[in-house]
């Protein structure tokens, strides 16, 4: 029996990194093995990426193909092979964080992250997407209490504007797939949301 894939997504300060613990809880006490992964990164190979990307400076399409190069590794190693063995993954970040950053943000053209998305996984899409969505103003407040933050955190609000634009292009685009989580509200409240999304899938 094959298992459920679903990817958490939403611009940097939005809070979706709080709740994969929680939604992994949710589904092993429904008796589900579950494997909760992230992007980029997942793998071995994929944290040295990641670790390029996130900190190094370099050309817009060359930050693309990496996240993609990391994405086809996260895939092989690790989405495909529990999902063919019936279990659910749980993923921070997947394609829909390369349009919204590469392509919205960046300005990369949206034709090029199609035929990447074409190329790299043809046939996978996950079941359920989580956007969580915040205002700009909100995400600020959440990043600048936390850490040191990476090249993409550091961004300008402008960038940040068009990555939420392209994240709800996007679901507009695919909504049987994008879910929407107000995420401006409180952590019970966002679990509240997430329960009804989550026992559908089930």
């Amino acid at each position: 029996m094959q298992g459920k894939f679903i990817t958490f997504e939403g611009i940097d300060g939005a809070g979706k990194s709080t709740h994969i613990g929680s939604v992994k809880a949710f589904i092993e006490a429904q008796g589900k093995t579950v494997v909760s992964s992230r992007e980029p990164g997942g793998t071995a190979l994929g944290e040295k990426l990641r670790d390029l990307l996130l900190h190094e400076t370099m050309d817009l399409e060359t930050e693309a193909l990496l996240m993609f190069a990391s994405r086809r590794e996260h895939i092989a190693r690790v989405i495909a092979p529990n999902l063919a063995q019936g279990h659910w993954v749980l993923s921070d970040r997947f394609t829909d964080a390369s349009f919204a950053y590469q392509s919205g943000g960046r300005g990369l053209d949206r034709a090029k992250m199609e035929a990447l998305e074409a190329w790299v996984h043809p046939h996978l899409q996950p079941d359920l997407t989580l956007l969580f969505d915040v205002p700009l103003e909100v995400a600020r407040e959440r990043l600048d209490a936390t850490r040191t933050l990476d090249k993409f955190e550091r961004e300008q609000a402008d960038f940040f504007a068009r990555c939420r634009a392209e994240y709800l292009r996007r679901a507009e685009q695919f909504p049987e797939r994008i879910v929407i989580i107000d995420s401006s509200q409180t952590i019970a409240a966002i679990q509240a949301q997430l329960q009804p999304v989550l026992e559908k899938l089930l």
